[in-house]
């Protein structure tokens, strides 16, 4: 009897990618992401597109008929990878609380059950994602940084957790950069660098943002925004 569903044949090869993402990091870095990986896998979640969909009607006018916002301050979730869309709902509803305390999320976050939550990321995660730009002049800093990060500094490369097309980790929760926002992932790399964000797992993302600089931010940003 094949115990496995399509998406549990999913999972196992997006763990394969996973640990050969890693095998290049340091010890700290592969132990923090295993344990994310384990989590992920013990606590499986189902959940209904159709009733997300329903429940995204209050979500259009920030982020998009179909996930891709228009305004470049506001994340695009289509196509993001729904383990990490239910992680920072999660967060947003513990408010100030949290670790990502944001007035406007947080009034939406807290009217949110967990059902409803999972049928929302789900819902995200299955709509088309759609690339942007890098601009010309960003192109090098930012691709030099998102592949190979800065040894100078010890600085890890941005692809060894998100992937050398942005797709991010399904399994770990990472989350997918592809063709985001690039004013919305500098901003948020500069609320991790202040910690005002400060959700990421064993400081992951802060202990690579506050060696960086605001140029190289803004370059792997827009770099982001084309990646694909």
């Amino acid at each position: 009897m094949d115990l496995l569903g399509e998406k549990d044949d999913l999972r196992l090869i997006e763990l394969n990618q996973f640990f050969a993402i890693i095998s290049p990091m340091n010890f700290h870095y592969k132990l923090s992401l295993c344990l994310v990986v384990a989590l992920a896998i013990i606590n499986p979640v189902y959940s209904d597109v159709t009733k997300g969909k329903e429940l995204s009607e209050s979500c259009v006018a920030c982020h998009g008929q179909n996930g891709i916002s228009l305004n470049p301050v506001w994340p695009k979730l289509a196509g993001q990878n729904p383990k990490y869309l239910a992680t920072q709902l999660h967060e947003f509803k513990k408010g100030p609380e949290g670790k990502r305390n944001n007035a406007v999320m947080y009034g939406i976050a807290m009217t949110l059950s967990d059902s409803n939550i999972s049928d929302l990321a789900e819902y995200y995660a299955s709509l088309k994602p759609t690339i942007g730009l890098t601009k010309d002049d960003q192109l090098e800093l930012g691709r030099n940084i998102y592949r190979g990060g800065n040894m100078e500094i010890k600085m890890q490369a941005c692809i060894s957790c998100h992937g050398p097309n942005g797709q991010g980790n399904y399994a770990a929760a990472i989350p997918m950069l592809s063709g985001q926002h690039s004013q919305y992932t500098y901003q948020q790399l500069k609320n991790f660098q202040a910690s005002k964000r400060s959700n990421d797992y064993n400081k992951m993302m802060r202990n690579i943002v506050h060696r960086m600089t605001d140029d190289e931010m803004k370059a792997v940003a827009s770099y982001i925004e084309g990646l694909y």
